[in-house]
């Protein structure tokens, strides 16, 4: 993945990297919208991508070529697995032509990139990035993470999150080394960083949640300074200070895909430095303000378009603008022009602005569920519950986890006569038909109060699940 981030764009080609949590159904929806023409896939998410082709042929669908990473024991297998032209990855690297000339765009503005905001079936929006944006973020990552020259990255933030958060581009510009892990597990980050002296890694707080958690034995004194940015969801501030305990400098930034991952970063003061732990822990949790590639950010009234005033207590939504913002949605117009509204990017997100320009998200708007740092539509998990035979009415928010920060709950009224179905009935049946992490973990069986307007009063059901408490019992917070 990290060898495609350059032969990509270098071939004149746009790079369309897919999360490797999508199911076969999502994955086929994706590849149609993108029109891709190759698709590089592992030997692990083989059996994925034949069941998305098999999706495709029925709908008469074109079927992009097959490129196989395969590891040395399988190399005699699986190659005719597909009925499409199928390439070995290291084979098409061998045949290459060294002397090709590298296809440069031929204006700045051309994309690079194509990343999907979520896994939506019925409308996915695939954020279109370019060379510019790209270039200016990776760059502005480089210096919100003082990374000198000859980084050592440990590879915590997949690839298909925003490019990394532009950080594949980035660490190349710094000369630096890159450690990729198959799986991300606390007992190999420890140990990738005491072997190859890591300097950065970077992750949503559930990775930072793995780590302050993980047994005693998996643990190992950390060799130096190792920088670990968040961003993906609001961290707790004991996880902040439970990460710095053990040695991290934590540097907590706010971004989407919409604006190529890290937007704002919470700048550290030095006069915050006397401050006690658990007050340097709340304030490390603001999201900050925006970094040197972005051209403003603001929390602005939706409606009058006025900037809210800086008392800590007014909430308004987070606007972006600048050259780091994406050229807009692929094939959607009305989508595009509604983002950027009034010529600013409208994120979605609630905050509250101090008297010093910091900003923090103080809720969500649309109910977007982010668990593990994977945004959920709760539209999207309400729709699947609805199909159910027994299910009359459904509404899902979000239940406040320690470990993934959030998990979908699912406040259900089932129809008369069904009451021996269980909450384990709706789990297995959102789980058949979605990928696992977008199934609800909890299920309340109880009738859901409404609004004049009929829409179901969400304020209480979230207030409901954060008196729930985390599902995820980690008793060292």
């Amino acid at each position: 993945m990290y060898e495609l981030h350059f032969a990509v764009p270098m071939a004149g080609a746009v790079l369309c990297s897919l999360n490797i949590r999508h199911d076969s159904a999502m994955l086929s929806v994706l590849l149609k919208h993108s029109k891709a023409k190759l698709i590089f896939v592992d030997y692990q998410f083989l059996d994925t991508v034949r069941g998305a082709l098999e999706n495709m042929s029925k709908s008469g669908s074109s079927l992009p070529d097959i490129v196989l990473v395969l590891d040395e024991q399988l190399m005699s297998v699986g190659i005719d697995m597909l009925q499409n032209t199928t390439i070995d990855y290291e084979n098409l690297v061998q045949a290459g032509d060294p002397e090709f000339e590298i296809r440069k765009p031929k204006d700045e503005w051309d994309p690079i990139a194509l990343n999907y905001t979520s896994g939506t079936t019925s409308s996915p929006k695939g954020v279109v990035y370019s060379h510019r944006g790209a270039y200016l973020n990776s760059l502005a990552t480089v210096l919100v993470n003082e990374m000198l020259t000859r980084p050592v990255f440990l590879w915590t933030v997949p690839m298909f999150h925003c490019n990394g958060w532009c950080f594949t581009w980035g660490i190349a510009a710094q000369g630096g080394v890159n450690v990729c892990l198959r799986n991300v597990v606390a007992k190999d980050i420890f140990s990738s960083i005491v072997e190859f002296k890591v300097t950065h890694m970077g992750g949503a707080p559930t990775v930072l949640n793995m780590i302050i958690n993980s047994p005693d034995g998996d643990k190992k004194p950390l060799p130096g300074k190792v920088v670990a940015i968040t961003g993906g969801a609001p961290p707790a501030p004991q996880v902040l200070f439970k990460m710095e305990e053990i040695g991290f400098a934590v540097t907590h930034g706010y971004g989407l895909t919409e604006a190529y991952g890290l937007a704002t970063v919470c700048v550290w003061k030095p006069e915050w430095d006397a401050l006690p732990p658990n007050e340097r822990a709340k304030i490390k949790a603001r999201q900050g303000v925006l970094h040197l590639g972005l051209e403003e950010v603001d929390v602005k009234d939706p409606m009058t378009m006025k900037s809210v005033p800086a008392d800590a207590k007014t909430m308004g939504e987070v606007m972006l603008r600048g050259n780091t913002i994406m050229n807009g949605y692929l094939s959607d117009e009305k989508a595009t022009q509604e983002a950027f509204e009034n010529g600013w990017y409208h994120s979605g997100d609630l905050a509250v602005k101090y008297p010093d320009g910091y900003i923090q998200i103080k809720d969500r708007a649309k109910d977007i569920i982010i668990s593990g740092g994977e945004n959920i539509s709760s539209i999207e998990v309400e729709d699947v519950i609805s199909s159910h035979p027994a299910v009359l009415e459904v509404a899902v928010v979000a239940r406040p986890d320690d470990h993934w920060g959030e998990t979908p709950c699912a406040f259900v009224k089932l129809k008369d006569g069904c009451n021996d179905v269980t909450s384990a009935d709706i789990i297995k049946f959102c789980r058949d038909r979605l990928p696992h992490y977008m199934a609800p973990r909890t299920v309340v069986f109880e009738d859901l109060q409404r609004t004049i307007t009929g829409k179901a009063q969400k304020y209480i059901l979230r207030e409901k699940a954060r008196a729930m408490g985390s599902l995820t019992k980690t008793s060292k917070l």
